[in-house]
C-alpha cells in the first residue's frame, strides 16, 4: 500500500475517532416535553455534595486542581455553570468527577434531565 493511501487512512480514521469522542451538550439534550420532577433538594443537592463539593466547594489549597472560580456550593452557582457541569459529567461526559468513585449512569442521565430542564 502506498505511502499516500496509508496516510489518508490514518487522517479518516483520526477523524472518525475525533467525532465518537465529541462530547454531549447541554443543547443536545433539551428538557423533556412533560418537565421533570427532579429539584436541586430532591436531586442535584445530594449530587453535588456527593461527587463535587470536595473539589468545587473547597477553600483554594483544598481543591485538587480545581480551578478556581469554579464553584457549585449552591444552587445559583451550579445554573450559572450548568453547561460547564454538563459538558463534563452529565449524560455519556464522563471526565468529571475524577477517580475511583464516578457516578453511575443512571444518575449522570438524572443529572442531564435536571440540567436540562434549568437545575430547578
Amino acid at each position: 500500500m502506498g505511502r499516500a493511501r496509508l496516510l489518508a487512512l490514518g487522517l479518516a480514521a483520526l477523524t472518525l475517532g475525533a467525532s465518537a469522542c465529541k462530547e454531549t451538550t447541554l443543547e443536545d439534550r433539551p428538557c423533556p416535553p412533560e418537565g421533570t420532577t427532579l429539584t436541586y433538594e430532591s436531586f442535584g443537592e445530594g449530587f453535588m455534595d456527593a461527587h463535587c463539593q470536595s473539589c468545587h466547594g473547597a477553600p483554594t489549597k483544598d481543591r485538587k486542581g480545581a480551578p478556581s472560580g469554579y464553584d457549585f456550593a449552591t444552587v445559583e452557582d451550579v445554573r450559572r455553570w450548568r453547561s460547564r457541569i454538563f459538558s463534563r459529567a452529565a449524560a455519556d461526559n464522563t471526565t468529571m468527577p475524577p477517580g475511583p468513585d464516578d457516578p453511575p449512569e443512571g444518575e449522570r442521565e438524572k443529572l442531564a434531565e435536571w440540567l436540562a430542564c434549568g437545575a430547578p
